[in-house]
């Protein structure tokens, strides 16, 4: 009975993702929908500034600097301490990391899109590079060690070759 609702929860999920065709056979292209929460993933959800906010460590006026300048000045009077701001300064790098790869990923899927490559392929391609940006940010947002920042530079290549994956299927269709 378990195995039987686990095994329908998963055939559900592949089937919303887009991984496997729905009752009427057809596939669908969740391009959009990966396009749109890789977005919202490398510019709101990574980015620094609400934490910065309420640390009251954000500076507007010069936010590419305000972690040199007002953050040492923090852990210097003992507002915030020296991990924080150096977790705030690896938060701030995978913020950057993921807003400069988003082109390489809205290139890779809308070159799919128009190349006919099938649904399902595009689904995937997409959800490995979301999944791989999203291990990415968490190793380099918590990453204290050499190993965790060699699990970060797998999951940076692994995001990077799904991309590389689209290009080449489009590629074939073109």
């Amino acid at each position: 009975m378990y195995a039987a609702k686990v095994t329908s929860f998963f055939r559900s999920l592949s089937t919303t993702l887009g991984l496997r065709s729905a009752p009427d056979g057809r596939i669908p292209n969740r391009a959009a929908s990966l396009l749109l929460a890789n977005w919202v993933i490398a510019y709101l959800w990574m980015s620094t500034r609400y934490t910065k906010i309420a640390l009251g460590i954000d500076n507007n006026i010069a936010p590419r600097e305000d972690l040199a300048t007002i953050g040492e000045a923090a852990v210097q009077s003992g507002k915030i301490s020296r991990r924080t701001l150096d977790k705030l300064k690896r938060d701030e790098a995978a913020h950057a990391n993921a807003i400069e790869n988003y082109s390489v990923f809205a290139a890779a899927i809308l070159i799919a899109v128009i190349a006919k490559v099938p649904n399902k392929a595009i689904n995937r391609y997409g959800i490995w590079y979301t999944a791989s940006r999203i291990a990415f940010s968490f190793c380099y947002s918590y990453g204290e060690t050499r190993m965790m920042s060699n699990f970060r530079s797998a999951f940076w290549w692994s995001g990077n070759i799904s991309c590389i994956c689209a290009f080449v299927a489009a590629t074939k269709n073109l």
